[in-house]
């Protein structure tokens, strides 16, 4: 049996026998004004953040979401999207299509305003996703990604590149380890699968989306996930497990490379009332301005001793340099 199909073994079970907390963290649900999330969806949110980001979601976008779970996020994007079809499920565990689409059910009771058909459902592999070249706004998945290996990772983004329109974003909330794991971890299809033993470090992650072509990547948060101890797993030293979420967006590739924020912010505090670096980057007197990490390089290698640069806070909203 391969690491997939051990995957859509245990997605199986879960779909047909919910696990609270199989592979998730105790988030806070988000519930806008208006929007209502029926229990069993919370309860089959396998995911470890949220990929639901208003600003992402403005002028009706098209939306597709791979690997649907118990519809949760399915609806919350349905909420920027009243459309049918206007958001696309994609899923290759039958069981689990099934149950979201009972559970959509539910949740029209609980909101007046969605229609199930606002969500097409689709049979269909992140591999090769059954969808047109170019057709989407917003494409996400939670939790997903770092179950595939080195190979299906770079296919899976290929797929959500490929899908993606001219300034798409594909939004991302995976867990992440900066620890080297033994082959014992990695090679076990159930740690794998449970969103423990694929986590990649962060620059490891990052390289992935800017080979297949995204200019531009925002880490939008950091969080703890999960710790692996000698008592329970098979690693000698205690391993932490951290989750983030991360948007790729569909820009075109700078030629000094790609764009991405980490966090950075720069800070001008010189006799002047701004400083301009020539280069499309204005710095106002003692006004933080985020910046990637190009950007912050950039403004370190000039060897001013105005201009203050903090260290990465993984956690990017918005407002930057580029």
């Amino acid at each position: 049996m391969s690491y997939l199909e051990a995957t859509n073994d245990l997605y199986k079970e879960a779909a047909l026998t919910p696990d609270v907390g199989l592979c998730c963290t105790t988030n806070p649900v988000w519930e806008l004004p208006g929007l209502k999330i029926p229990q069993i969806m919370q309860e089959m949110n396998y995911g470890c953040g949220s990929t639901v980001n208003a600003r992402d979601l403005t002028n009706n976008p098209k939306i597709l979401y791979v690997g649907v779970g118990g519809g949760m996020e399915l609806l919350q994007f349905s909420y920027f999207n009243r459309t049918k079809g206007g958001v696309v499920g994609v899923d290759v565990v039958d069981e689990m299509l099934e149950a979201s689409r009972k559970n959509f059910k539910e949740a029209e009771e609980l909101n007046p305003w969605f229609k199930s058909d606002f969500v097409d459902l689709k049979k269909g592999d992140a591999l090769n996703l059954p969808v047109e070249d170019n057709s989407i706004d917003v494409a996400a998945q939670n939790c997903l990604f770092n179950i595939f290996k080195a190979e299906d990772l770079k296919r899976a983004i290929e797929e959500m590149y490929r899908v993606l329109k001219p300034g798409g974003r594909l939004v991302m909330s995976d867990p992440t380890c900066e620890q080297e794991m033994n082959d014992a971890l990695r090679n076990d299809d159930r740690l794998r699968a449970l969103c423990l033993s694929g986590s990649l470090p962060i620059k490891e992650y990052v390289k992935a989306l800017t080979d297949v072509g995204f200019g531009t990547i925002e880490i939008r948060a950091r969080k703890p996930y999960r710790i692996l101890s000698p008592a329970d797993y098979p690693t000698d030293e205690l391993i932490y497990i951290e989750s983030i979420e991360i948007a790729a967006i569909k820009d075109p590739m700078p030629e000094d490379g790609p764009c991405v924020f980490t966090g950075k912010a720069a800070i001008y505090y010189g006799s002047e009332s701004y400083f301009d670096d020539k280069k499309g980057h204005v710095l106002d007197k003692n006004q933080p301005l985020a910046i990637c990490d190009k950007t912050a390089g950039a403004l370190a290698d000039l060897g001013r001793n105005d201009i203050f640069i903090s260290e990465s806070t993984y956690h990017y909203d918005g407002g930057g340099c580029c």
